[in-house]
């Protein structure tokens, strides 16, 4: 946030550093989730030193407290999205202090928060996949296209048309793909064991592309990837595990020259994967269990992706329309 508040330097807080290790550790949440966390818990500590003149104490606060945050929040011209994240991590923070004994009850709940635009999710039709799923071979088939004094790297290319392959094959999300080991592929059942939020691991199918894709990126490595080395690893002089940023760096690169929109996050690829399954007929129960979400609603937002382009194809094929 542009505001003097951002530069007030927050003074350190026990249960706060508590709540960060709890993440780290009992719930194993993800690098996002931590930094999404600790972000919100550091803004608000600096909108109370700067509004209230001290710290907050987080057994004496009351939900007048946090409605005034709220309109500070609003006031900062903060999407809805990004208000319900920051209102999300204080949810868990007092949930986590109610558990340790801290409060009896949060001063949050049943707070009155602006209502989630309904937004159907972004995704890729299966001819636009097609082209995404080869991107990143056209800087082979095209040298001249290369950039001066950076020669294109025939393992990256590769590595990233796995990638590609294995997030649309089986619907990962960024964090499971990274996280992927050696040891986790069944080739023989042409299974993939996952890693998912909260320490939930599923098993998926994955699809015989895919497979090849990976083999083929393995065969040009110095040396094959075994049981505990990830299966996708960073182009540098000693082995790296890929991380997000990089991949989406790429996808980026590999948007433009498939002629889509480059703006387009690696969610998306989610996304797409489970709108095809769904067109294809696939039951709402299986999707849900394959993108490993722990409510029905949640997959239920694709629903209205398929119920939408049904309408759309009626409207213009459809003589009484």
């Amino acid at each position: 946030m542009n505001d003097p508040i951002s530069q007030v330097t927050p003074p350190r807080d026990v249960w706060t550093g508590r709540f960060f290790v709890h993440l780290a550790t009992d719930r194993d949440a993800s690098v996002y989730t931590q930094r999404n966390y600790r972000q919100t818990l550091t803004e608000f500590t600096r909108w109370h030193v700067a509004e209230r003149g001290s710290p907050p104490v987080w057994d004496t606060l009351q939900r007048d407290d946090f409605r005034s945050y709220l309109r500070f929040l609003g006031r900062q011209n903060l999407g809805r999205a990004a208000v319900q994240l920051r209102f999300c991590a204080l949810r868990t923070f007092y949930k986590f202090l109610i558990r340790q004994g801290v409060v009896a009850a949060s001063p949050i709940r049943n707070l009155a928060l602006p209502k989630m635009a309904r937004r159907l999710p972004k995704y890729l039709t299966k001819e636009q996949m097609e082209a995404l799923l080869v991107a990143p071979l056209k800087s082979l088939s095209h040298p001249s296209k290369k950039s001066p004094g950076r020669p294109v790297s025939v393992i990256a290319c590769y590595r990233d048309v796995a990638i590609l392959e294995t997030i649309y094959s089986c619907g990962l999300r960024i964090s499971e793909l990274c996280g992927l080991l050696a040891d986790d592929i069944d080739w023989n059942e042409q299974l993939l064991r996952v890693r998912g939020k909260g320490r939930k691991e599923r098993l998926l199918p994955i699809g015989t592309p895919a497979l090849r894709a990976i083999q083929h990126y393995w065969s040009l490595l110095p040396a094959r990837p075994v049981q505990s080395d990830r299966v996708f690893q960073a182009q540098r002089r000693r082995p790296t595990p890929l991380n997000a940023c990089m991949f989406t760096r790429q996808l980026k690169k590999y948007l433009a020259a498939a002629g889509l929109d480059p703006g387009l996050t690696p969610h998306k690829l989610r996304h797409s994967y489970a709108t095809h399954l769904l067109d294809a007929g696939a039951d709402l129960r299986s999707v849900q269990e394959l993108l490993g979400h722990a409510h029905l609603v949640t997959t239920q937002v694709y629903t209205h992706v398929t119920t939408e382009r049904l309408k759309r194809a009626y409207d213009k094929a459809h003589p009484r329309a």
